[in-house]
């Protein structure tokens, strides 16, 4: 019989304790709840045979703080036993290159989702290419096909599940399987999910990113991205972020520590509230399809259920056939979703889209209009309300 009194080991705690608790040291802070905020630059020595050997737990308000290790320790917890380190960055787009940059080098070749984030095509096709790094887009479709796509020098795949604005789901482990076969790494953002749904390190990504100015602030109010690295490319990853001179704002840091302490009971009402409105959108005659891979409508829901445990409050809705007058009359109609560029935040939001322009591997043909959705905070019955009024303005238009 184990001595409870002796035994060192760390206790298991589930998700929803970590939230609360990872990160957290009160007794350093004189009792205080929250880790304070440190604004620093310059950290002073005992000695200057201290500052010549760098012995020092805190070295440059550059190199870290307690607040911001306070937060890296905490997503390093949630990201699990696979999770070696963690990076924070001043935005999302900000991840994803340093995450790029890492591994990097002149003369490889990557492999990106052709359903990735706009901006993450932008820097590679604008920044990777100037640095001699060729990219190829893949059909988010292509499982573990992916093995024919890759070249002696593919570097890394890069994936993104479910896609940006148009949700295909990726089967990341035979992705990941493929990948590791032919000595290439593996990187995934996994904003949508957040490791509280889905763990990508877990299913063999090396990189994992987030944009944490979505879910992990949860209000719309900071700018943040982390990395999650594992024991291969961990040390990359931390040298990329000291010799760019990458540094996540001490207070934008703290918003994310306190958003993190909601974000399990944040998700668990966005994913119920998306799958409510999104199941009631799946019963209106305007509504051609939903892009949500948590229904089981979506040609994706088999590796969502196999592999997520939740859904978040973001997906699409492809619209039947109408005039653009029509299209645009049912958004501007709308009063408690808002028109704007990002999401997680306590509110709703809907925007249009087109992915035809930015696809290359892959044919963007959704048979009608679409629209992005944000399901916020609100209550359900008044979101549904809304959007009562948004079809008879659609159908006002027609």
């Amino acid at each position: 019989m184990n001595d409870k009194g002796n035994d060192t080991r760390p206790k298991a705690r589930r998700t929803a304790t970590k939230l609360v608790t990872a990160g957290r040291d009160p007794a350093s802070y004189h009792g205080f709840v929250n880790p304070p905020v440190y604004h620093a630059s310059t950290v002073l020595y005992a000695s200057a045979e201290d500052f010549l050997a760098h012995r020092a737990r805190y070295q440059y308000g550059r190199r870290g703080t307690p607040t911001t290790e306070a937060l890296e320790l905490a997503l390093q917890e949630l990201e699990g036993p696979q999770c070696a380190g963690v990076a924070l960055l001043p935005s999302g787009l900000a991840a994803i290159a340093t995450a790029l940059l890492a591994v990097v080098k002149a003369g490889d070749h990557v492999l990106v989702t052709d359903s990735a984030y706009g901006p993450t095509r932008a820097f590679c096709d604008q920044v990777l290419t100037r640095l001699g790094v060729a990219t190829t887009y893949y059909d988010p479709l292509v499982g573990a096909g992916i093995g024919a796509l890759l070249r002696p020098n593919t570097r890394l795949v890069y994936l993104e599940s479910p896609g940006s604005l148009s949700f295909e789901m990726q089967d990341t482990s035979a992705i990941a399987k493929a990948a590791h076969a032919e000595g290439a790494l593996v990187l995934m953002d996994n904003t949508w999910a957040t490791p509280l749904y889905f763990r990508p390190l877990d299913h063999g990504v090396d990189l994992a990113i987030q944009a944490g100015t979505k879910y992990i602030g949860g209000h719309s109010d900071l700018m943040l991205g982390t990395v999650s690295a594992n024991a291969a490319t961990v040390a990359a990853l931390k040298q990329t972020v000291r010799l760019t001179g990458l540094h996540e704002a001490p207070d934008d840091t703290y918003l994310g520590l306190r958003g993190l302490r909601t974000l399990g009971v944040r998700l668990d009402r966005h994913h119920a509230s998306g799958i409510a409105v999104a199941r009631w959108l799946e019963q209106r005659p305007e509504v051609l399809r939903l892009l949500h891979p948590a229904l089981p409508s979506d040609p994706g829901h088999a590796l969502w259920k196999r592999d997520f445990t939740g859904a978040s409050g973001l997906f699409s809705m492809v619209l039947k056939p109408v005039p653009q007058k029509a299209y645009y009359a049912f958004l501007d109609t709308l009063e408690l979703f808002g028109i704007g560029a990002s999401w997680g935040g306590y509110e709703s939001l809907a925007i249009p889209f087109d992915c035809a322009p930015i696809r290359t591997a892959s044919r963007w043909e959704p048979g009608g209009p679409t629209v992005r959705f944000h399901i916020g905070l609100e209550a359900v019955e008044d979101l549904i309300a809304d959007l009562e009024d948004g079809f008879a303005a659609l159908a006002a238009a027609a």
